[in-house]
């Protein structure tokens, strides 16, 4: 399963929107979408899973995580809401990193979904959109008095 994963990362077309999304981002203040992030978010939703006994598989997790905001460069570029641009990337790169249509499927609304709080705390959605959340330093951050976060979302503690 490993390798599904890993092919995601060497996939050419994964790389060319991650160099997009840094590119873009370059002299951004606030937080990133880079490879980090999602990094973070994969790790944080495998743990909240694994706490949780959630059972999604780890395939499951870190494909959704490294591609949830793959497509975030669109937003600046081309006004497209980044949850949207993303799901559409992610689909044909998860085509071609061997995921079945069932495992795209649920992806791709995970990366839909985000944005948004999922009511069922034992989907992928949920832990994608809360991973998300939780992967962000505010408590650490130099532009936290202009980010645009509303202050509930906002991490001024370290929550586990």
């Amino acid at each position: 399963m490993a390798d599904r994963i890993n092919a995601i990362l060497q996939n050419e077309n994964y790389k060319i929107y991650l160099a997009k999304n840094e590119e873009i981002e370059k002299n951004r203040e606030f937080c990133h979408h880079d490879l980090q992030h999602f990094l973070d978010v994969a790790r944080i939703a495998y743990i909240i899973n694994l706490e949780k006994n959630i059972n999604i598989g780890k395939d499951m997790v870190y494909a959704a995580a490294l591609l949830h905001d793959i497509g975030r460069w669109m937003q600046y570029e081309k006004g497209v809401p980044h949850d949207e641009a993303s799901a559409k990337l992610a689909a044909d790169i998860l085509k071609v990193c061997g995921f079945n249509e069932n495992e795209i499927k649920e992806i791709v609304a995970a990366i839909l979904m985000h944005r948004k709080v999922s009511v069922d705390e034992e989907s992928l959605s949920y832990l994608i959109y809360r991973s998300d959340k939780l992967s962000r330093g505010c408590f650490n951050c130099k532009a936290i008095l202009e980010c645009n976060w509303p202050e509930e979302k906002k991490n001024y503690n370290i929550k586990y």
